[in-house]
């Protein structure tokens, strides 16, 4: 293939991925986080039920890695990717459609396991079309999507916020949205091309397991990350809006996390090839935790918008790290450490939200959840710091990350 070629057939790959985050993410997870109040005060939703319907979420998407890292075929990892698309647009739409619990419970449970699609599936499909095409194997551009998906759900909830319409209308602009987002992520990514026909496939990387005791300490450490994440994803709009000095600013705060999301992930790039993967992670879970905690510090606007900044400059840029380092370690099927990966993230996303939504019901506010939060990420970042003195494995991907300057 021409060199040409394929730098704009990177440049769709790529942007397939892009459009397949704002739909599975932006839209099918992160539209519920400022939907979230509006459905509280127009339904008879409590803090406890939205809890438990954001943990059911993540139910889903445990599954969803659950599949990723079971499955060994290319071909199924892209039919069920494209089966994902499908079912995130079908599962917005649907929320319309009902305002009983356990059918609420069932649409956000298979959001979640679509978006797996995007985050894990989507994530080794590029990954792999990349290195059997001898392109740099990193993720930044692909998970901006993700970001960008934050600001479509923000800007798009505030603008029909101010058209007055009610929520059950919001999930269906946010299907139809997603209709739109479904043809450039399902028609950019090519099938991948079968082994025998592959010439490329000869020349893919060797894997390069992890130890056991980079296992030990990252699958822990990626707990804590991940119950860190969800809090602030699942609940920044409505602790923002019940501050009477910040009313009506959440959705504003929200659409900041991701337009700090979107360009932090390709610096966190940047980051990792000069102080490795896990240097990088351990600072962004450090200064994770710091965002994470400053609105139970204080109400203030200034402090509330710098905790999205540092919160989502942060969070999608620990994925994405983590992530490449599932597809160093195993160039040739990425999605299986992937997968390993994102069930020690996706138990904590199960258990947070629930016990933050009791909490938040009982207290009365959200500060023990932050706190707790923040805490878990900093416990996290210490393990980090640990394994990256003594493991192996662990000092192999930094030297790796680092010598991609020279390359």
């Amino acid at each position: 293939m021409a060199a040409a070629t394929v730098r704009s057939q990177r440049l769709k790959v790529l942007l397939a991925g892009v459009f397949s985050q704002i739909l599975c993410m932006g839209i099918a997870r992160f539209a519920y986080t400022p939907l979230l109040p509006v459905m509280q005060q127009q339904s008879w939703m409590g803090d406890a039920d939205g809890g438990w319907l954001a943990a059911i979420n993540y139910a889903g998407y445990m599954l969803g890695a659950v599949l990723a890292a079971s499955v060994r075929s290319i071909h199924i990892k892209d039919t069920l990717y494209r089966i994902g698309l499908v079912l995130a647009v079908v599962t917005t739409a649907g929320m319309a459609l009902t305002d009983h619990f356990w059918l609420w419970a069932g649409l956000r449970f298979f959001s979640g396991l679509s978006t797996s699609s995007s985050m894990l599936l989507a994530s080794g499909l590029i990954l792999h079309w990349l290195i059997h095409h001898q392109q740099r194997g990193e993720l930044g551009i692909h998970f901006a999507g993700a970001g960008l998906g934050i600001v479509v759900a923000a800007l798009a909830v505030e603008y029909m916020l101010s058209r007055s319409l009610d929520w059950q209308t919001q999930w269906w602009c946010f299907g139809v949205l997603g209709v739109v987002m479904l043809v450039p992520a399902w028609r950019w990514l090519p099938r991948p091309v079968p082994p025998s026909h592959g010439a490329d496939q000869k020349s893919a990387p060797a894997a390069s397991p992890p130890s056991r005791t980079f296992m030990y300490f990252m699958l822990p450490a990626y707990f804590c990350a991940g119950y860190g994440y969800v809090i602030n994803a699942t609940f920044i709009v409505t602790i923002v809006e019940r501050e009477p000095l910040l009313a009506g600013a959440g959705n504003w705060t929200f659409a900041l996390v991701g337009l700090a999301a979107a360009p932090a992930v390709m610096l966190w790039d940047l980051i990792a090839r000069r102080m490795g993967y896990l240097g990088a992670l351990i600072v962004a879970m450090l200064i994770q935790a710091v965002g994470i905690v400053l609105p139970a510090i204080t109400s203030s606007l200034a402090v509330v918008l710098l905790s999205a900044v540092l919160y989502g400059g942060t969070f999608l840029g620990c994925v994405s790290l983590v992530l490449t380092m599932a597809g160093k370690l195993y160039p040739a099927s990425p999605a299986r450490l992937m997968g390993q990966m994102m069930l020690a993230y996706g138990v904590a996303q199960i258990l947070a939200p629930a016990l933050t939504g009791v909490l938040a019901e009982a207290s009365g506010h959200y500060a023990t959840g932050l706190w707790l939060a923040g805490g878990f990420v900093t416990l996290g970042a210490v393990l980090l710091v640990y394994l990256r003195r003594v493991d192996q494995t662990a000092q192999r991907l930094d030297a790796a990350a680092k010598a991609t300057v020279y390359s």
